[in-house]
């Protein structure tokens, strides 16, 4: 299977910087899948066109497979149309260029250019219109044709192959990126096992463009293999600002060491994906700054023992697990299925037994008191109160501030005021599931009579950018016990 990817900026050699590959050479990488080949059709100053050549045994793939013989496992499309596999040999080849890294060329990184790309044989359930669909509201302009299924036997129609070629002016690392998820949307399958860790993966992909696409669901349902508890948590999680966690060499067909021997000439690349300035420069995603802000208020509270209350997936887990003063994690959620997707998030059945020991999952609702819950240093609220109706807060302030009373409570919730600097929200709620959005007066105003109620100092601040006008993204509120 073949992918190219051509440019006229100028000097078009440039390109190999960005990919961190040498036109000058002909480069191959074994993969799980095959093996890759990266080489340069053509290298002028006034166009370059960097080809990715991936050769797929399909006997390798199924060789030492449990299931019975079956010859469709023989006899596929594997080695020739484009799929999931190309798109796994795309994350790890040209890995540092889907992050937006290059040491050579920084300055290069952010600059939309004149890009062409080509796949001459494209596995796309859904046609040259499904491809329209997917590309056009990304900015490419696209050429998709239907491959007929017999040239000879026009009669019998075409296939569900497509030759597509797009245009357009876009940054390289979003070119690669809306490859890397197209391939297997298009396809409408995946070679390997989809499992939680997918969703970071599709997030990470999409950063900055997959929330607002008119097909979002459809992509989303179709790279998460139509496992529905995953579409759901991932739709979740693009409505919610949900943290994506960053590239990381455990991805499974995602960044390898092996993208080394980067651009042309004297001085090119010859390592590792470092993070370079132009990386170090890059806005911090909000559910990233919420994160940091949770945790640093743990920290200087003094928190060993602390409960993630309305935990969820897991999202704040790892960042707990990573750091060892926190020496008992309690996970709670009303939702069993959730916890069971933080467990399988967290790999808990690999976890070293230290590690494990730390950690506690509880189903609880939040709204009624639990004598497991009492006598912890802290507990966390992020993003949880706003889901909870506003006839049901007095049981939860009572349940957690009265009857489980922490030393320290750390809550986050969205900023209603800034809700206007989100196109296409119109004055509606950040995600389906809230009950309500409080403005930066009502949040202070509510903490202030709690803090009152339970026998707590509170303080306020924000998190992300603070807007003149209508004030940061995120807000956040620090219940501290009073002595009594």
């Amino acid at each position: 299977m073949l992918v190219t990817l051509s440019t006229t900026h100028v000097p078009a050699t440039d390109l190999g910087f960005l990919l961190h590959k040498n036109p000058a050479r002909a480069q191959r990488m074994d993969l799980s899948t095959g093996t890759a080949h990266v080489f340069y059709p053509e290298a002028t100053e006034q166009r370059c066109t960097a080809a990715l050549l991936l050769e797929v045994d399909p006997i390798a793939l199924v060789r030492g497979a449990p299931e019975g013989f079956s010859l469709g496992r023989y006899v596929n499309d594997r080695p020739y149309a484009a799929s999931s596999l190309l798109a796994v040999a795309l994350g790890k080849v040209f890995g540092s260029a889907r992050r937006g890294v290059s040491k050579e060329r920084p300055d290069l990184v952010d600059v939309p250019l004149p890009l062409e790309v080509h796949l001459p044989a494209l596995s796309c359930r859904g046609g040259p219109e499904l491809a329209e669909r997917f590309f056009a509201p990304l900015g490419w302009q696209v050429a998709a044709t239907a491959v007929p299924l017999d040239e000879t036997v026009p009669d019998w129609g075409p296939s569900r192959y497509v030759d597509l070629r797009l245009t357009g002016r876009l940054r390289l690392a979003d070119a690669i990126n809306h490859l890397y998820v197209a391939l297997p949307v298009l396809d409408d399958a995946k070679h390997y096992w989809v499992s939680t860790d997918e969703i970071d993966k599709l997030l990470r992909a999409g950063q900055g463009w997959l929330g607002g696409h008119p097909d979002r669901e459809l992509i989303t349902a179709r790279y998460l293999a139509h496992q529905r508890s995953l579409t759901r948590a991932a739709i979740e999680r693009l409505t919610d600002d949900e943290p994506v966690p960053g590239d990381t060499a455990g991805d499974t067909d995602g960044d390898t060491a092996g993208d080394t021997a980067g651009g042309p000439g004297p001085g090119a690349a010859a390592g590792h994906d470092a993070v370079d300035a132009a990386e170090a420069t890059r806005p911090v995603p909000l559910a990233v700054r919420r994160h940091d802000a949770v945790l640093a208020e743990l920290r200087a509270a003094g928190a060993s023992r602390v409960v993630d209350l309305g935990a969820g997936a897991g999202a704040l887990l790892p960042a707990l697990l990573a750091d060892p003063r926190f020496t008992e994690i309690v996970a709670v959620d009303v939702s069993a299925r959730a916890l069971e997707t933080a467990a399988r998030r967290l790999h808990v059945d690999r976890m070293p037994e230290r590690q494990r020991a730390r950690l506690t999952f509880l189903q609880s609702a939040l709204t009624y008191t639990d004598a497991r819950l009492r006598g912890y240093d802290a507990a966390v609220l992020m993003e949880v109160v706003e889901h909870v109706d506003p006839d049901r807060l007095p049981a939860l302030e009572h349940a957690v501030f009265g009857s489980a009373a922490p030393a320290t409570v750390v809550l986050t919730t969205p900023n209603a005021e800034h809700n206007v600097r989100y196109p296409g929200l119109a004055g509606g709620l950040r995600h389906r599931d809230h009950r309500f959005e409080w403005t930066r007066a009502e949040l202070a105003t509510w903490a202030a009579a709690v803090a009152d109620r339970y026998g707590y100092a509170v303080r306020t601040a924000g998190i992300g950018d603070d807007d003149p006008a209508v004030g940061p993204p995120t807000q956040l509120a620090v219940f501290t016990r009073e002595a009594r």
